[in-house]
């Protein structure tokens, strides 16, 4: 249905300096009203000009972009009260006053001027973010974490029907970061906001995200939810992005016990297990600390597989172990 839609793009293309190569190319996209689409891919993909195209900042070169079904006007040349309805938030915080105060700042986010509900307005965002102890900071002293929850706080505060983030979570601090997450993921079950981020992080992504777009060289190549892209991927470039894995030719992954009539094998990491066996033909090269888990780097013939390990301390390098993989992806062209 139409009405469950609030953005729609349909054959947008945005090329820089002639290049078919940069920005985005013919792409059609329907981003579903209150949840949130994360938009993932390799860097210089086009993510962040697509963010452009949604929020306005951008005009197509051929194509049209739709706002709650009518086409979305230049936000640069002609600013438009639909325009204060798409807040887009950047890495770089330019939309903030950087020698400002928390306060001046957030408060620069509403229209209004009357002094009455400004302060009633700009308390309550300051209190919903966990921000009021900062009122008077001047915001370019505060951490990365601080920053952002600021800087939603001012991009909330006129209540936006759309929220578009930039790698939100790039400057914060590991244990801002899952506070952070949630209060976004709350604003749209609870305020109804559609939001639209990208991250160069996926696990980020298949944790917050609705719906995923996978974006590669200025096309969307692979969409679905999180568990189906990563789960089901239809395209070797899906697994690689999303999962921490090994990509083997066919000749590799007979090493592996694996025949195959495809071009390329990939192996997630959680998909080997260490098991007791005879035959301990691999061999533990590195050990890699991940918190709760390791990945183990094992070999052999000059073969390397990533595996999850979740009895930390177990095992030492050197050590040779029996494995076996319980599930594989296959891509690339069958063999004749």
């Amino acid at each position: 249905m139409k009405d469950d839609l609030i953005l729609e793009t349909i054959s947008i293309t945005k090329n820089f300096f002639g290049n078919k190569s940069s920005g985005v190319n013919n792409i059609t996209l329907f981003i579903p009203r209150g949840k949130i689409t994360g938009i993932v891919g390799e860097s210089g993909s086009g993510k962040t000009t697509l963010l452009n195209l949604l929020s306005g900042l951008m005009v197509p070169d051929s194509g049209d972009v739709f706002f709650n079904q009518e086409q979305l006007p230049d936000r640069e040349k002609n600013r438009q009260e639909v325009h204060s309805f798409i807040r887009f938030l950047t890495q770089d915080h330019y939309e903030m006053q950087l020698n400002a105060s928390v306060w001046d700042n957030v408060k620069a986010g509403l229209s209004a001027t009357d002094a009455n509900y400004e302060t009633q307005k700009v308390t309550e965002a300051l209190n919903t973010w966990g921000i009021q102890h900062l009122h008077d900071q001047v915001f370019a002293k505060l951490s990365g974490g601080e920053k952002q929850r600021v800087t939603i706080a001012k991009a909330l505060i006129s209540l936006p029907q759309v929220l578009l983030l930039d790698e939100p979570f790039n400057q914060v601090d590991a244990r801002y970061r899952e506070g952070l997450q949630q209060d976004i993921r709350n604003i749209v079950t609870h305020q109804g906001v559609t939001a639209i981020l990208v991250s160069h992080d996926p696990a980020e992504l298949l944790s917050m995200a609705d719906q995923l777009i996978v974006i590669k060289e200025g096309e969307i190549v692979e969409s679905g939810t999180p568990a189906e892209l990563y789960e089901s991927p239809k395209l070797l470039y899906t697994s690689l992005i999303l999962a921490s894995c090994t990509q083997l030719t066919p000749a590799q992954a007979k090493i592996c016990g694996i025949s195959t009539q495809r071009g390329s094998v990939v192996i997630y990491a959680e998909d080997i297990k260490i098991v007791s066996g005879l035959t301990r033909n691999w061999q533990i090269k590195n050990i890699l600390f991940k918190g709760v888990f390791e990945e183990l780097i094992i070999e052999n013939q000059k073969v390397t597989l990533r595996v999850l390990n979740k009895s930390k301390g177990k095992y030492k390098i050197g050590r040779k172990i029996s494995i076996s993989i319980g599930r594989y992806h296959e891509f690339g062209r069958w063999k004749r």
